[in-house]
């Protein structure tokens, strides 16, 4: 989690017009007109890695206990202590890999208080969240479980602030030795003799911040180290299953680390490697002071938001930018491994636990980052949403044995077909609109052939007042049909919650032929994915 001040804004409008992604070329559009859009299906573009779509889940608030761990609690129905019901709607969304175990929290965590019989385990006191106690309940096996309940491939995060080379180092033998070392026979007796696979390894956290405010050039040297020694031994994973190792570049427009850490990379010897590096980039609607409410807001603090998410384009060019300096064949991706809204805390929670409600907003801003990372798929391998269940901008909301799903979650339910699609061209001029004295970009879109060769279409309408119309060409092709779901709401913070939990839900949605084009209506302050047939 980042607890920096945001760079500066750069305009809403501020998508360049490009062959993988479309921006406003000058127009003033401000309602009535249909935007015209060009699918080029006879150029495609890059694979849409579909861990773009990652989730993140750290000991904060009630993202962990409680809305994954409940233990031995009878009245939630769980296996091995894991929720089901929030297994059944992750599985739903196909949830690629998660993030664990922080964030600022692992940056204080030491792995071995989290393995061994729970009642032997100790207690510790979560400094970097709400100063609650850390029970450590929730560890590595548990984790494991997890991610293998829902499908999922794990992002672990090695503590590069507070711990050691040497116990990164007996982490990952612990996790992936396949001989009976004395770390994977400690392993086998607490519960799993086969090695486990660690698809990515994050190289600390936020080392510029709560991860020990480590000078760029301190944070590469210390890097080098982690990089080397966390070998993975699981001899399985090869090739294409070989762990990836992600470093820590900066946060939001800044670069200083990303510049140091590629430097490094360009300059490396045999010993150590990198397959990725991480950005850290947060919507904050006003400013870290006073950020805004996450509920029971108007059309004002709506654009803002819209506006500081945009901010995520240029981001990823500047980051992207650098890393072409020194890397121009894209070997290392792009991680954005923390990212969404970051509202006001609700009123009468712990302020340390980041709890807020998830509207239609959040779901537009949601789809609005998907599409750029699609955008930006030749470099961006893969994002991680802040965070899962209960905490920022969040898929889930439980409350005991109650849960509901966000907005943010149906979204990113819509936007399954994209997940390793390749994408297609699209053009358009997106248009202005001014709301509450912000200029924002009237429209979004981005499209996508899945692997059966079928087209998806992804339409977004930022405008929270009126109606927008997309008429819509393939070039060389006669579509006949598109069908899909929409999902929009009465207001632009309509939210769900546990009295009301449909209150925002998708819908069934289709375009209309119109001459030798299709022609979509949207309703305001909406999202939709279509099948083009």
């Amino acid at each position: 989690m980042q607890r920096t001040t945001l760079a500066t804004r750069v305009s809403a409008t501020a998508i360049a017009l490009s062959l993988f992604g479309a921006a406003p070329v000058g127009a003033q559009q401000q309602g009535g007109a249909a935007v015209a859009l060009t699918i080029d299906t006879g150029t495609p573009g890059p694979t849409i890695d579909r861990n773009i779509f990652g989730q993140f889940a750290e000991h904060l608030g009630h993202g962990i206990y409680d809305g994954i761990w409940v233990g031995a609690n009878p009245a939630i129905p769980n296996v091995r202590g894991i929720r089901s019901d929030v297994v059944k709607a992750l599985r739903d969304i196909k949830v690629p890999n998660v993030r664990w175990p922080g964030g600022c929290f692992g940056d204080d965590y030491h792995w071995r208080d989290g393995i061994g019989p729970a009642a032997k385990r100790p207690s510790r006191l979560n400094a970097a969240w709400g100063g609650v106690i850390e029970p450590n309940s929730f560890g590595t096996h548990e984790f494991m479980d997890f991610a293998d309940q829902l499908g999922a491939d794990v992002f672990v995060s090695v503590n590069v602030g507070s711990g050691t080379v040497q116990e990164a180092a007996d982490w990952l033998e612990y996790l992936t030795a396949d001989k009976p070392t004395t770390l994977a026979q400690e392993r086998a007796r607490n519960g799993h003799p086969a090695p486990y696979k660690i698809k990515y390894l994050g190289l600390g956290n936020e080392n510029w911040g709560c991860g020990g405010a480590m000078s760029p050039d301190h944070y590469v040297e210390a890097m080098k180290q982690f990089a080397h020694y966390s070998r993975n031994l699981n001899t399985a994973q090869v090739g294409a299953q070989a762990m990836q190792r992600v470093a820590v570049g900066w946060d939001s427009g800044k670069s200083d680390y990303t510049d140091a850490v590629m430097k490094a990379w360009k300059e490396k010897v045999w010993s150590w490697d990198i397959e990725g590096l991480s950005l850290h980039a947060y919507t904050i609607p006003n400013s870290w002071e006073k950020k805004g409410p996450s509920v029971d807001f108007g059309t004002d603090d709506y654009a803002k938001a819209v506006k500081a998410t945009l901010q995520m384009e240029g981001w990823i060019g500047k980051q992207s930018a650098i890393m072409d300096r020194y890397d121009p064949g894209k070997k290392v991706g792009l991680f954005v491994d923390e990212w969404g809204l970051w509202a006001d805390p609700t009123p009468g929670t712990n302020p340390g636990f980041l709890q807020q409600q998830n509207t239609l907003r959040d779901g537009i801003l949601a789809a609005l980052n998907i599409n750029i990372f699609m955008r930006h798929a030749d470099r961006v391998r893969g994002t991680n949403i802040a965070q899962m269940i209960n905490v920022l901008q969040s898929m889930i909301l439980t409350d005991g044995p109650r849960m509901v799903l966000t907005p943010t979650y149906h979204v990113y339910r819509l936007f399954v077909p994209f997940h390793d699609a390749t994408l297609v061209p699209v053009r358009f001029d997106a248009g202005t609109i001014e709301t509450a004295g912000v200029k924002l970009p009237r429209v979004d879109a981005a499209a996508a052939r899945d692997a059966q060769g079928r087209l998806w279409l992804s339409l977004v309408n930022v405008d929270p007042d009126r109606p927008a119309s997309i008429r819509t060409a393939i070039a060389g092709t006669s579509a006949r049909t598109a069908t899909g779901q929409i999902l929009t709401g009465a207001k632009v913070d309509s939210h769900n919650d546990f009295a009301h939990p449909n209150e925002v839900a998708p819908t069934s949605f289709a375009g209309r032929v119109a001459g030798d084009q299709l022609q979509f209506d949207l309703p305001p302050r909406s999202v939709a994915v279509v099948q083009v047939r």
